[in-house]
C-alpha cells in the first residue's frame, strides 16, 4: 500500500505551501493532520499535516514513536516507506482517519496520555 493517496499528497503540499507563504509574513497556521501513519506491529504513529513544497519527501507533523516523547517535527516519507516494525511489517496508512482538529490538539492529547 502506498503511504499517501494522490489527494492526500495534494492537500499536504497545499498546506506546506501555505505555511511557507505565511512564514514570509511572520505568521503561522495550525493545520489539521491529513493522514495518519502507524506501525501495525509497534507503537509508532505519525499524523502528518504538511509536505515541504521544495522537498516533497519531507513531511511535518506529530511524530510519536511510542517512547513517551511525542513531538512536532519533520520526517522523510522515504524513511517511513523503508521502515519495518518488530515483526517486519511496513508502516501503514489508517484508511479511516480524518483530521478534525488542529495538529496542536492532537499533540496536547498525546502529551496528556504520556503524563
Amino acid at each position: 500500500m502506498r503511504l499517501l493517496t494522490q489527494g492526500q499528497r495534494r492537500k499536504l503540499l497545499q498546506q506546506g505551501a501555505r505555511r511557507c507563504a505565511l512564514q514570509h509574513r511572520d505568521q503561522s497556521e495550525d493545520f489539521p493532520p491529513v493522514v495518519k501513519l502507524f506501525t501495525p506491529d509497534g507503537a509508532a504513529t505519525w499524523l502528518l499535516s504538511e509536505l515541504d513544497p521544495d522537498d516533497p519527501d519531507l513531511a511535518f507533523g506529530l511524530c510519536d514513536l511510542g517512547l513517551g516523547a511525542p513531538e512536532l517535527g519533520y520526517v522523510r516519507l522515504s524513511e517511513l516507506e523503508a521502515l519495518r516494525g518488530g515483526l517486519g511489517l511496513p508502516v501503514e496508512r489508517d484508511r479511516h482517519f480524518s483530521g478534525t482538529e488542529p495538529l496542536s490538539a492532537y499533540l496536547a492529547a498525546a502529551l496528556a496520555g504520556v503524563n
